[in-house]
């Protein structure tokens, strides 16, 4: 029966179409960082629209589901470094991991088209308008909550350099990904109707006039300055991850962050990475921080930098991945949202065993509380994010409109030489545009990088070396409309969408069969 199966599918020449959605979402990572190839993010989503044309439920689920083979599979290999490289998996191990995390991700692509083609049983026409790239935004946000969320290669980020960017301030993440999707969808319409010069006319002017709306929204004037610039400076000390928790480097580490800070020109705020000196802050507290503060206070500079908290709670001791800040207004935030199987371990009843297997230090974090207070530096209030945090634009906002710049540490060396260095970075891009504030970005590898309220980047450093980066940043006040009403007036708005338009078609085939 089987053999039977096999012959009827390659005799139908399914197959053809199946392994262009394939190779289609495996292009779709080269819209990202380092590549920039963002018409891909265009190209490939309107290619497997066009692929679901006509297609049964299940059909249309395989389909979706290869092509999210294709673009988790490329845009998601660092995976595999992370795991293997540094990680200290096996690799046997580390590629099943990797398989059955790109299967899990794929799944949300072949759930958007088994819905469209099962709910949205329409014309081509009001599929590709009405239905697609809503639903390819709602799916994309169901991505990024489900199980912590995997907000990772939203179409949103592939156009950090496009004037499609210019709807984050009032829409965010999620408004941008429509847009893109929406433009995905008109070209697949003017294809799909390319013998009719009108429609593929109308089709595309549309999609250019979104570019245009594009390019004019991101001009309204949402945030103003506040307060002198600040001649800032994000020390990127390059400590190998092998040498960084040995416990007889920690005075060498540390010699290296005071001499890169403390011996340069004069500045009013510093940034460390994540995690920057491997040792608990209550051993720092003993001689390290008094005169860190005595240090600071002597050049009037304040001070962010990564650090690991511990705390006694019965018999139980309790982690913190932190940030803490040195200055008038010492503070610390807790970093809340935390990385699965990196930083605590999802489903321990399940995969406890993995433990064996996995060589990452300090893996068993708690929570900070989902709410925190700006930390306090060089007389700005800031709104940290901890590495993977920084994917989360809803959870960014919390901080503000207080907090007058952004700030994001992380330790990427875990990537290695990957893709997830630079798509990290175009990531938190664009935080700052999404609330109108710069963004200093320090990491222990790189890429570190200061960004202003644009998205632009102002300055960078390159990757595996010891750098310090320094530049001016203006802090900013207000408040964007995507800071006032987060994600809801995109996700409300599309689900009202696709609730009338299906509405719509049941009233139409009830009509029809009176």
């Amino acid at each position: 029966m089987v053999i039977e199966l096999l012959k009827s599918y390659v005799s139908s020449g399914a197959w053809r179409a199946d392994g262009v959605a394939l190779v289609s979402g495996a292009l779709l990572p080269f819209a990202f960082a380092p590549f920039g190839a963002f018409p891909l993010a265009i190209l490939s989503p309107a290619v497997l629209f066009l692929l679901w044309r006509g297609c049964p439920p299940r059909r249309a689920a395989w389909r979706g589901f290869l092509y999210g083979l294709g673009y988790f599979g490329v845009g998601g290999s660092w995976i595999y470094v992370s795991m293997h490289t540094h990680g200290g998996m096996p690799p046997p191990l580390a590629a099943l991991i990797v398989v059955v995390f790109t299967s899990y991700l794929a799944s949300y692509s072949a759930l958007l088209g088994w819905l469209q083609a099962r709910l949205f049983p329409l014309a081509e026409e009001r599929r590709l308008l009405w239905v697609l790239p809503a639903l390819w935004t709602l799916v994309e946000w169901l991505r990024g909550w489900l199980l912590s969320g995997f907000t990772w290669l939203q179409l949103a980020y592939s156009q950090i350099e496009t004037p499609l960017s210019g709807f984050a301030p009032w829409l965010g993440a999620y408004g941008v990904s429509y847009v893109t999707a929406l433009c995905a969808g008109l070209l697949a319409l003017a294809w799909h109707k390319r013998k009719h010069r009108r429609m593929v006319a109308l089709a595309l002017a549309s999609a250019a006039g979104l570019w245009v709306l594009g390019a004019l929204a991101i001009q309204v004037p949402w945030t103003e300055p506040v307060d002198k610039p600040l001649r800032v400076a994000l020390v990127q000390a390059n400590i190998d991850l092998k040498d960084k928790w040995l416990s007889a480097n920690r005075d060498t580490i540390a010699d290296r962050y005071l001499r890169l800070t403390f011996t340069g020109e004069d500045i009013d705020l510093a940034i460390w990475p994540e995690s920057a000196i491997p040792a608990y802050r209550d051993e720092l507290e003993e001689d390290f921080l008094p005169m860190l503060k005595s240090l600071a206070a002597a050049r009037d500079m304040g001070l962010v930098f990564g650090t690991v908290e511990r705390q006694l709670t019965g018999d139980e001791k309790v982690y913190y991945n932190s940030a803490i800040s040195i200055g008038e207004h010492g503070g610390v935030y807790r970093k809340h949202h935390l990385v699965p199987l990196g930083e605590f371990l999802p489903f321990p009843w399940v995969l406890r065993w993995l433990l064996d297997f996995m060589h990452i230090p300090m893996s068993d974090f708690s929570t900070g509380p989902a709410r925190q207070a700006p930390l306090v530096a060089a007389g700005q209030k800031i709104a940290v994010s901890i590495c993977y945090e920084g994917t989360f634009g809803e959870e960014i906002i919390r901080a503000l409109p207080e907090a007058t710049l952004l700030v994001n540490i992380s330790e990427d060396a875990w990537f290695g030489d990957s893709l997830a260095p630079h798509q990290h970075l175009e990531i938190v891009r664009l935080r700052a545009v999404e609330t109108g504030r710069s963004l200093l970005r320090a990491t222990n590898t790189g890429i570190s990088a200061i960004v202003d309220p644009r998205g632009r980047i102002v300055a960078r450093t390159k990757q595996f070396q010891t750098a310090v980066l320094t530049g001016t940043v203006q802090p900013m006040r207000g408040a964007t409309p995507y800071v006032r009403f987060g994600n809801y007036p995109v996700i409300v708005g599309l689900t009202l969408l696709l609730l009338a338009v299906g509405l719509t078609a049941i009233l139409r085939t009830q009509r029809k069969n009176v």
